[in-house]
């Protein structure tokens, strides 16, 4: 599998980044986990417009879906178009959550995407093995592993510590995994992970790798970000950038 970071901010888009979008690619399918405001630019940067065979959103907070929206102009009113039904993955309630949100009256998203609601399990999409399970976040979320040829990369989303991240982390070869606050300030529960929360999730899944992503950098810090998962995880660590590739 080849992971390619378009957007890893956390929350509202960075001054360097968009928010999360994550394409993974084998076998020559592409899924694209989550779609976050400004992601479709470097989707044609680092991809192209048309590369996406399916969409995976692992909830429906606008951090992690508003480029769906401006992708219906892609799919819908491309000069070779319009494009089939593309496969989307998501909540149940992603149909209308985007339609409304898309706000034309008396249309809804059909011609543009085929939707499939998530539920805890396991299922193929294209080459891949993906199984989902609920995160411990204020709306309904998934977190997802992903497993193709014998390796493995799971996807925190967002959420706060839980035992079913756990569960899909365990053994991954790549973890990619939100660590949003920061220790030692007053963080709101059950929303998301510190640096150190999710070192502490890496080695008790003894994972290979762990990239860390949707860091807030208007009112986070990197560097302490950093440092408190390294003194969690033993292992290889990085914060994830736009534009940036992983083999896993």
């Amino acid at each position: 599998m080849r992971l390619t970071v378009l957007g890893c901010a956390g929350s509202f888009p960075g001054p360097e980044s968009p928010c999360s979008a994550y394409l993974i690619e084998a076998d020559g399918f592409r899924l694209l986990v989550d779609f976050g405001p400004g992601s479709l630019s470097n989707l044609q940067r680092y991809a192209g417009l048309h590369a996406p065979d399916a969409i995976l959103l692992s909830h429906l907070h606008c951090d992690h879906i508003l480029d769906a929206l401006n992708y219906v102009v892609v799919r819908r009113y491309a000069p070779d178009g319009p494009y089939p039904p593309l496969p989307v993955y998501a909540p149940s309630g992603a149909p209308d959550r985007l339609t409304t949100a898309y706000g034309q009256e008396d249309s809804t998203l059909e011609d543009v995407y085929q939707f499939y609601g998530l539920q805890p399990g396991t299922f193929p999409i294209g080459p891949f093995t993906v199984t989902v399970d609920r995160m411990n976040h204020p709306v309904e979320t998934y977190g997802v592993r992903l497993e193709h040829q014998g390796r493995v990369l799971c996807y925190s989303a967002d959420t706060a510590p839980c035992e079913a991240l756990l569960r899909l982390a365990q053994d991954a070869d790549v973890f990619l995994c939100e660590a949003s606050y920061l220790d030692g300030v007053d963080n709101p529960p059950d929303l998301h992970l510190t640096g150190r929360e999710a070192g502490e999730f890496a080695t008790k899944a003894g994972v290979g790798r762990l990239l860390l992503t949707h860091l807030v950098a208007a009112w986070g810090s990197e560097a302490h970000t950093v440092e408190s998962a390294a003194a969690a995880y033993a292992g290889p660590l990085e914060v994830v950038r736009p534009g940036a590739g992983y083999d896993v």
